[in-house]
């Protein structure tokens, strides 16, 4: 059986892939998802944040070892979860049959105003150091993130419920942020079949850095041309036929390149 792990990004939770789950499980009827919450998040939000992507990673690996899954997975991560993916691909290749990084920023590949685009400095710094109630906090979130406000009500709804029975603490959204700051990516793709995908209206991370990166590395990039960073929450519908396609397309190239073929030379 197949499985795909879904990671999101910083003070995300596995509840924020919304309808976009039963999306994937559309285009992947036969395979395993596992939405996982990175350590201060969701289901995990008692424990410590890692200041380090390599240790958040880990956890990761360690709930699969947990869980009984085993190797191998792919990987459909976005943001704060696609650097732990990128890890996770540089560190442990053989574990992973694929991954999927969506509206993600790296060093050494972009600078730091367009990792973050610094005409949300000011609200950033409002979400950690203002007063505001919990659905004031999210409201603004997905002000940032989306750009389809006719989700807005519903939406809100549930990512206010979320904090509140889930919430992350200051510190461990600062160590988040810590760690993305930190993390530094090699120069050369990770050995594991790779997917970029990219939003054109991204207001928070610029999409030159997905550009890049796919350049960097040449990898294969697909972009959205009108959704905001929380492109599953913008057109899931899209994102999972995206990520079908490149994975067909995958399970191709990996069955023409086996030695073992009768037609191979």
């Amino acid at each position: 059986m197949d499985t795909w792990v879904l990671m999101r990004g910083l003070t995300r939770e596995s509840g924020h892939w919304g309808r976009f789950i039963g999306q994937l499980q559309d285009g992947f009827p036969a395979a395993r998802i596992v939405a996982l919450d990175l350590p201060g998040n969701g289901r995990l939000n008692q424990l410590r944040s890692s200041a380090r992507i390599g240790a958040a990673m880990e956890a990761c690996r360690e709930q699969l070892h947990t869980l009984g899954i085993a190797p191998p997975y792919n990987l459909l991560a976005m943001s704060l979860g696609a650097m732990v993916a990128v890890d996770w691909a540089v560190q442990h290749p053989r574990e992973l049959a694929g991954c999927v990084l969506i509206n993600t920023s790296l060093r050494p590949f972009s600078p730091f105003h367009e990792r973050l685009r610094p005409a949300n400095y000011g609200t950033l710094l409002g979400l950690a150091f203002g007063r505001q109630n919990t659905r004031e906090r999210e409201a603004t979130i997905l002000r940032l993130t989306t750009r389809r406000p006719d989700r807005g009500t519903a939406v809100l709804d549930d990512w206010t419920a979320m904090r509140e029975a889930r919430p992350v603490s200051r510190s461990n959204a600062v160590r988040q942020v810590l760690a993305a700051a930190r993390y530094r990516a090699p120069a050369q793709a990770p050995s594991v079949p790779l997917l970029v995908l990219a939003s054109a209206c991204d207001g928070l991370v610029n999409p030159n850095c997905s550009r890049r990166l796919a350049r960097q590395w040449g990898v294969e990039m697909a972009e959205h041309a009108s959704a905001g960073h929380d492109l599953p929450l913008d057109d899931g519908a899209w994102l999972a036929a995206q990520v079908a396609r490149w994975a067909a397309r995958a399970l191709r190239r990996a069955s023409a390149a086996r030695p073992d073929r009768p037609d191979a030379p």
